[in-house]
């Protein structure tokens, strides 16, 4: 019987060593923190900053006299054969340009006199002269001082139209205007 106590405490043993002696779970390490989800913030968008509306004489003063005259603010009138008299179509026109004028007082601009290429360069100089100074009283009876003008003829040297017939003659019959000075 002592070898059966014996036997059976041995047994004993070996079962209790071998339960204490099983491995151990690993031990799963715990999941790293979740980030926190923050609040939502709505994003109010916060209107585009406005520049400040700039006025029309302040567009203006910002061009160049190149982008000016590119424009075209002021029409050119036209004349008839060997004349220098402004003619009735020519006048609603004048009156724009004059109105514009006004509009920009400090405005400097230079009046030029074309002719066609009949006659001959001393005549047409003579004539662009005529018509750019006729041109320019014009003006001045709407209300434009003289001292903001000046007058210059090309004669038959810059046509607008180089063919050589009544159409194109008739396109280079013309005062012109040339912004020099705002």
């Amino acid at each position: 019987m002592k070898k059966i106590l014996t036997l059976v405490l041995s047994l004993l043993l070996v079962i209790s060593f071998t339960a204490s002696c099983k491995k151990k779970a690993k031990e799963v390490p715990p999941p790293p923190p979740q980030a926190q989800e923050q609040p939502k913030v709505e994003k109010v968008e916060e209107p585009p900053v406005k520049e400040p509306e700039l006025s029309e004489e302040e567009i203006f003063m910002k061009k160049t006299l190149e982008e000016i005259n590119q424009e075209k603010p002021l029409a050119m009138i036209f004349f008839d054969f060997d004349k220098y008299n402004i003619r009735p179509d020519a006048v609603p026109v004048l009156e724009k340009n004059a109105e514009w004028l006004k509009k920009h007082p400090t405005v400097k601009i230079l009046i030029e006199g074309h002719c066609d290429e009949r006659g001959t360069e001393e005549y047409n100089l003579a004539l662009g002269e005529k018509r750019a100074k006729s041109t320019m009283e014009y003006l001045i009876s709407l209300g434009i001082t003289a001292e903001r003008m000046k007058i210059i003829s090309y004669g038959k040297s810059q046509p607008l139209d180089p063919r050589h017939n009544e159409e194109a003659w008739a396109k280079n019959r013309r005062a012109q205007f040339l912004i020099i000075e705002k």
